[in-house]
């Protein structure tokens, strides 16, 4: 696959997950920027400009829900998509992510790691 040098922020706290997706993202050609914590990725977030943040929901620090309230308030990161990616599946989460202004919603054990990837692509390619 050619490089595409899209910065990819992912804020997930469970290492195989990380591992998985640092393996594919880096075949990709994706620039991955990777923190297991949720206030240090807000913060990390509000610091460099990426093209897309990939959001868990459920992590130490501060909820993936929480971090998207303040990127959406930024106007440093407003207007960066937003996939929140959780094995949360209710309809309310969903509901409640998009609403919050996730450009989508990813049940992560529903998708592979090349799934995401071409997710990704789709939602860059629109922006």
């Amino acid at each position: 696959m050619p490089s595409t040098n899209l910065k990819v922020f992912l804020v997930e706290d469970d290492p195989t997950l990380v591992e998985m997706y640092k393996v594919k993202f880096t075949e990709s050609g994706f620039d991955l920027t990777v923190s297991g914590n949720g206030s240090e990725g807000l913060e990390i977030a509000l610091k460099q400009p990426f093209d897309i943040i990939l959001l868990d929901i459920i992590l130490p620090g501060m909820d993936g829900f929480a971090i998207l309230q303040e990127l959406k308030k930024s106007a440093k990161t407003k207007a960066t998509p937003v996939v929140m990616m959780s094995n949360l599946g209710q309809e309310a989460d969903i509901s409640r992510g998009k609403e919050l202004g996730a450009n989508d919603y990813l049940v992560k054990a529903s998708y592979t790691p090349s799934q995401v990837v071409e997710k990704i692509l789709g939602i860059v390619e629109k922006k």
